[in-house]
């Protein structure tokens, strides 16, 4: 059969997926509203976007390997170089983060905060996908904390967008 996820049961489904997918949802969500209210490159939707791909891709290679030691416990001999698949997550979110980091003409280094908050909403989509709702779920909760404290004692609401002059204004 090769729809192996087709034989869930609901609450495998609900425990297994929805559950990880909302969580890494609603931290990327947060992560990337604070950066696009700053006005940074990597805002709303590539957070999203990061925290969903690596939950989805946790959570394919926490399926496979339940699917292994399935047929590996019938008797079939089971190829386990499928469960590389997060190792080359974390490599490729390395690349995406240093394509945000620039050096402007005065030579100073900006982006870094934002691929550090790539690199975030990818690991914890990642804890996420792979089962580890308690933990994804903390080290989201800290890091919305952190970044609510740390804005709002630099007298800035990070769930308002900041005015950028740089917008082109068109005319009604």
């Amino acid at each position: 059969m090769y729809f192996y996820d087709l034989d869930l049961s609901l609450i495998d489904i609900l425990l297994k997926i929805i559950v990880p997918l909302i969580i890494a949802f609603i931290v990327g969500a947060f992560v990337g509203l604070e950066r696009q209210n700053v006005g940074k490159a990597a805002g709303l939707s590539s957070h999203i976007l990061v925290a969903m791909a690596s939950a989805g891709i946790a959570i394919m290679q926490r399926l496979m390997f339940e699917h292994q030691i399935y047929l590996q416990s019938t008797g079939i001999q089971i190829d386990p170089e499928g469960q590389r698949v997060i190792a080359q997550v974390v490599t490729g979110i390395g690349f995406i983060g240093a394509g945000v980091i620039l050096k402007d003409q005065q030579q100073v280094i900006r982006g870094i905060t934002t691929a550090a908050t790539i690199w975030f909403t990818a690991m914890t989509g990642l804890i996420l996908g792979s089962g580890y709702i308690l933990i994804g779920s903390i080290l989201g909760v800290f890091i919305i904390i952190f970044i609510l404290t740390r804005d709002i004692k630099r007298g800035f609401n990070p769930l308002v967008p900041k005015d950028n002059p740089k917008k082109n204004k068109t005319e009604d």
